[in-house]
């Protein structure tokens, strides 16, 4: 695999450091810094996000915004505990635009993607995940490596290349979009079955470990 930083990198401490150094495109110049994955070393389930958000670009985590505690509380619903779950994101720098004093979320085009694909690639060797969920069309993307949509995939694990399997889902953002409140309740019902769907196919994948 392509190391950028031309130093092997084989552990998760060494893999943030490389990323914090990312210069491969132009998204570093505005954000605060890199945001790396988070979670235990080896997890059964890796969560991949579009990119940080405004309160990740500040903290330095990601999921720690608004969209964050939706996704805990989808995750507790579906019987998956996050501190078992590695969360990353496609992109690893805060893409935006300033509107007055405000931040505002731009969405990472195909390049800024490919580009950050790297560090993802690295995040899957370490973690080794029997079960990727992919939040959004961007994480989609990153993944499989080509546009999909989100509705014709949801709910309906498939395999990746190496045997892991993918369940592509919403990110947990669109729900902070909807207004009307029964449309929104659906919305998380709805989410919380995509990430049930996960869990079973992480259990599959165990079983077939064994």
């Amino acid at each position: 695999m392509d190391q950028p930083t031309g130093k092997p990198i084989k552990s998760l401490p060494a893999l943030a450091a490389a990323e914090s150094e990312c210069r491969r495109c132009p998204l570093y110049r505005d954000a605060t810094q890199a945001v790396p994955g988070e979670g235990p070393a080896k997890a059964d389930f890796m969560l991949v996000g579009e990119q940080p958000g405004d309160k990740e670009d500040l903290a330095g985590k990601p999921f720690v915004g608004p969209a964050g505690r939706i996704l805990d509380s989808a995750l507790k619903d579906a019987g998956i505990a996050r501190e078992d779950t590695f969360v990353t994101n496609a992109v690893k720098h805060f893409k935006h635009e300033m509107r007055g004093k405000r931040r505002l979320h731009k969405r990472p085009n195909n390049y800024e993607i490919e580009r950050c694909k790297v560090w993802l690639e690295h995040e899957r060797d370490l973690v080794k995940p029997s079960t990727i969920i992919a939040l959004g069309a961007t994480a989609a993307r990153s993944l499989t490596g080509k546009t999909v949509t989100i509705a014709k995939m949801r709910r309906t694990p498939v395999d990746l290349a190496n045997g892991t399997k993918l369940v592509v889902t919403v990110h947990p953002s669109a729900l902070l979009r909807i207004e009307d409140d029964n449309d929104k309740r659906a919305a998380y019902r709805d989410f919380v079955a995509d990430l049930k769907a996960a869990r079973m196919a992480s259990g599959k994948a165990a079983a077939l470990k064994r």
